[in-house]
């Protein structure tokens, strides 16, 4: 197996990494992610002067191309200095380029698809509910009834991230009541977000503060038969693959966090004094530096095999599930390394570390808790499920 990246692909990598070094700085992305009640929408448009909003969409489009794997490169090296803000890139490229462009129709790719591209169009997931959580299909109660024309949306979601400033919601919502399984019967929006119907609601919340996340309520809103994605009543098998993606995506965030509080965890220590000496040369400190360096390298391996396999069209559920498990457990540990060697300053808003420990600490929460992800790889080794 070739471990070395394609060469289009390093140049792209590199180009991204100065590009943030100098466009996004940690010290910027810091002051941007503490302002709880302001989106920044300056990082938006950052993202839309480079063009990484047509990253993985198709040049027909008015995208950039690029496959999975050009995608998860610029998922980590955004992490590296935004952390939980990359996915104000993200949220879109999921909920819009990546899942238009798998199963729109030719008109949605048509219409939709180069206002991604050239960053005139926001959209958010809206998935979750208040009372199912991880549970999404056992609990899933927002419903949409068959009338002229179209549907009609009734629910509530939360923690739909971005929703206040999205232009369009994907939605999930159960349209045939009779189904014999819950998977069954389930139906894909794409719902304009400023419908007469939808209220939406921002939360506050630990981490990635000024991307803000939402309550969504639907009541009574119209959405045209022009904006059901996929085939009716089968949403879920439309979605699985999307899913990876997701899982790949969260995988290649917190790659990206690892990168940086390695980053700063090295600066710091051969920076700071105690007791006479640097304290890099405390062996404890180092034994911390090199377990962060070993997740690092773990967590890299396993994100290009996932992102290699599914470029190649290959069955990558258990192994998506195995690299967003691995990956969100290792950054928020290299994290929480990573304040203890800065001790108080670690803690202080002034650094970045308590940042990327609020922000990884939610990757093991979603999009899927790690417990039924463990749950989800011991059944695919044939073990009986046990949920």
């Amino acid at each position: 197996m070739d471990f070395d990246l394609p060469e289009e692909h390093q140049a792209f990598r590199d180009v991204v990494r100065r590009w943030v070094d100098t466009e996004i700085p940690k010290e910027w992305s810091r002051k941007l992610e503490a302002d709880e009640h302001n989106y920044p929408h300056a990082l938006w448009e950052k993202f839309t002067e480079a063009g990484f909003h047509g990253v993985g969409i198709a040049e027909e489009f008015g995208g950039q191309g690029g496959d999975v794997l050009m995608q998860m490169l610029l998922a980590r090296e955004l992490a590296r200095s935004l952390g939980g803000l990359a996915w104000i890139w993200g949220i879109t490229s999921f909920a819009g380029s990546k899942s238009i462009g798998l199963y729109g129709t030719p008109e949605q790719k048509a219409k939709f698809l180069p206002e991604i591209a050239a960053g005139r169009l926001k959209a958010a997931i809206s998935f979750t509910e208040p009372g199912g959580g991880t549970d999404l299909l056992g609990n899933l109660a927002t419903t949409a009834e068959r009338v002229e024309g179209g549907w009609v949306l009734n629910g509530e979601k939360i923690w739909s991230s971005s929703a206040h400033v999205a232009d369009y919601l994907l939605c999930i919502a159960r349209t045939d009541k009779t189904a014999e399984k819950k998977h069954q019967g389930l139906t894909l929006f794409w719902v304009p977000a400023k419908s007469e119907g939808i209220k939406i609601t921002p939360l506050p919340k630990l981490g990635m503060r000024s991307m803000g996340s939402c309550t969504v309520v639907y009541d009574n809103a119209f959405v045209a038969d022009e904006n059901v994605l996929a085939e009716p009543n089968n949403a879920w098998y439309t979605l699985l693959p999307t899913l990876n993606n997701e899982r790949i995506m969260v995988g290649a965030f917190c790659l990206g966090v690892i990168d940086g509080v390695l980053e700063d965890a090295l600066t710091y220590v051969m920076q700071r004094k105690a007791f006479g000496k640097y304290i890099g040369q405390f062996q404890i400190l180092q034994h911390y530096i090199a377990d962060i360096a070993t997740m690092q390298t773990s967590t890299e391996l396993m994100l290009h095999y996932c992102a290699a396999k599914q470029a190649k069209g290959d069955n990558v559920g258990k192994e998506a599930n195995m690299l967003k498990l691995m990956a969100s457990e290792n950054a928020n540990m290299a994290a929480d390394l990573g304040i203890q060697m800065l001790g108080g300053m670690g803690y202080s808003a002034e650094t970045d570390m308590q940042r990327y420990w609020r922000d990884s600490r939610l990757w093991r929460i979603g999009p899927v808790t790690n417990e039924m992800i463990r749950n989800g790889i011991a059944e695919s080794l044939g073990l009986p499920r046990s949920f």
